[in-house]
């Protein structure tokens, strides 16, 4: 198993890298979840002079490669984002565009569990009129129900009780950060998997 460190933006972030269905999919891909997962409290600390704080805690704990997810948010595009963050040799960055909650309006079966509306479907998570956040208010008055409330609260309900899933999310056809995200941890995962299968071919 590749065990794999994990540095993110925000709570949202924290909550679905440590959800037990997410937990589950890494395994399933040849992954072990380090910990602990290193919350920055806000993109703003993603700079060089803080992740190198970040990176010794999971180095210490043994990860082979560190992934570290934060927001666009409102800058112009994904490499002003990396460009800001710095590139190490073993960091992975990936980019929820425009944020982390687009990728729950791209869980299309997560996003009608939500509003109990059975046809509901974002067609474009990634390019919403301002952010995602809003975007998901907006639904809830559109259709008449109660909206999101606070980021964390939501996020738990979206995860715990509507089955939000990286996998789900990344089925859909129009998200593009959150596949670059699945695909990017699967890769990790992929060299041990192959080694694996061709030691049980063997016995």
């Amino acid at each position: 198993m590749v065990k794999v460190g994990f540095i993110v933006e925000g709570d949202t972030e924290k909550l679905i890298v440590e959800s037990p269905a997410f937990v589950a999919w890494l395994v399933a891909n040849g992954i072990t979840l380090v910990s602990p997962v290193v919350n920055a409290k806000g993109g703003g600390n993603l700079l060089p002079r803080n992740i190198g704080p970040f990176v010794a805690t999971l180095q210490r704990a043994q990860a082979e490669h560190i992934v570290i997810l934060t927001d666009l948010e409102n800058e112009a595009n994904p490499a002003v984002v990396r460009a800001r963050i710095g590139q190490q040799q073993n960091h992975l960055i990936f980019i929820a565009v425009k944020a982390i909650e687009a990728w729950f309006l791209a869980d299309t079966q997560a996003l009608r569990k939500w509003l109990d509306i059975a046809t509901i479907e974002e067609l474009t998570p990634e390019a919403t009129p301002d952010l995602p956040w809003e975007r998901l208010k907006s639904i809830a008055r559109e259709h008449q129900k109660r909206g999101p409330g606070s980021k964390l609260i939501f996020a738990k309900r979206m995860v715990k009780t509507y089955g939000f899933t990286i996998a789900n999310a990344a089925q859909h056809s129009n998200c593009p950060s959150v596949v670059e995200f699945a695909d990017g941890i699967v890769a990790l995962g992929s060299t041990e998997k192959i080694i694996a299968s061709d030691d049980s071919g063997h016995n």
